[in-house]
């Protein structure tokens, strides 16, 4: 259960500062100490937005990370990563997206990475904010991967990537990570032509046990590469499967949606914690504290302050940093007008 009631938190990633996206495209120009101090720098920028809007939890808005997954095909031997997909002009969408071949046994020797970014954050924060780190889940994970002939479908690339994501996230609790969220967005797009039991089932082979050594949540959204969705935006088909997911937390997208299906968060409620997006990631009006506020509400009306996070709806990267500033100030000030 929260241990604070109505907390403000978010669920990953961040905005790059204009300078670091444009450093992105010139790594070769800099050498090791200059990149290790650019990761440094904008971590400590995306820390201080997130201080300064006075949120609850915080992360180190992925700043390291191509994309909230892609950049984990990096730390995978036995694919062979595309160098570009097959369309790369008009307009954006998840075509655009690589797709990589499978050439041999999957592993993970060095890992994920997100140790590192964990102890980078916690260098760098200051005392306060709940630190949290956010891993995608291997069936999103498998989503960009090829089935061939050693794993034939997606399936079978989930299971070879399960044990992989599992020591990634059991890393993070040895490194003193206290707060995870594993990123499963696929599984909520999917939800309605797939067996939501064998998703419920992937999720508690790869994160079963870990809830009361962490704070384990799951995002379930519906997809935000460049601000567009991927699926028919229902959470109806996940239900009451989904009540059986081994986590403290179930983060869902509610502002982009128009708060449709706003009542399946008392149901919820009744067996875990419920983080509710009330800021809308895809848009850029900024919603006002008193909005926010309003929001709140109609989410009490459903489940009780003790149960309740607020988040914005899906990760922030993919919104101007301007915008995500003044979003996450309008969301803590709202939530505190109600407390």
């Amino acid at each position: 259960m929260n241990q604070r009631p109505l907390r403000t938190t978010v669920i990953g990633s961040y905005p790059f500062p204009a300078w670091l996206e444009f450093a992105s495209a010139h790594l070769d120009q800099f050498g090791e100490d200059d990149l290790a101090e650019m990761l440094d720098d904008a971590v400590a920028a995306a820390v201080r937005d997130q201080v300064e809007a006075g949120l609850d939890v915080i992360t180190d808005g992925e700043q390291t990370r191509l994309d909230f997954n892609l950049s984990f095909y990096g730390f995978l031997d036995g694919i062979a990563v595309e160098p570009a997909p097959g369309r790369r002009f008009g307009p954006p969408g998840h075509d655009q997206r690589g797709k990589h071949a499978i050439t041999g046994v999957l592993e993970a020797p060095r890992g994920l990475g997100c140790v590192e970014e964990f102890r980078r954050l916690r260098r760098l924060a200051p005392p306060g904010p709940a630190l949290k780190m956010s891993v995608p889940g291997p069936y999103t994970l498998s989503g960009r991967l090829m089935p061939g002939d050693r794993y034939p479908d997606r399936y079978a690339v989930t299971e070879a990537l399960i044990p992989i994501v599992r020591r990634e996230l059991e890393a993070l609790l040895e490194a003193g990570c206290r707060e995870i969220c594993v990123d499963e967005p696929s599984m909520s797009c999917y939800a309605y032509r797939e067996d939501p039991r064998r998703l419920v089932e992937i999720f508690n082979r790869t994160a079963g046990g870990l809830t009361g050594k962490c704070r384990l949540s799951a995002h379930l959204c519906f997809g935000n590469y460049k601000g567009r969705a991927v699926a028919p935006r229902q959470y109806g088909p996940m239900f009451p499967a989904f009540l059986d997911l081994a986590v403290d937390e179930l983060h869902l997208e509610m502002a982009s949606r128009e708060f449709a299906e706003l009542e399946l968060i008392g149901a919820i409620a009744a067996k875990m914690d419920v983080a509710v997006g009330i800021v809308d990631v895809k848009s850029y009006y900024i919603e006002t504290p008193e909005e926010i506020a309003a929001r709140v509400r109609r989410c009490l009306a459903f489940a009780p302050p003790e149960r309740l996070s607020f988040a914005p709806d899906c990760g922030l990267s993919q919104t101007a940093r301007w915008a995500a500033r003044r979003k996450l100030e309008a969301l803590v000030k709202g939530v505190q007008i109600v407390r």
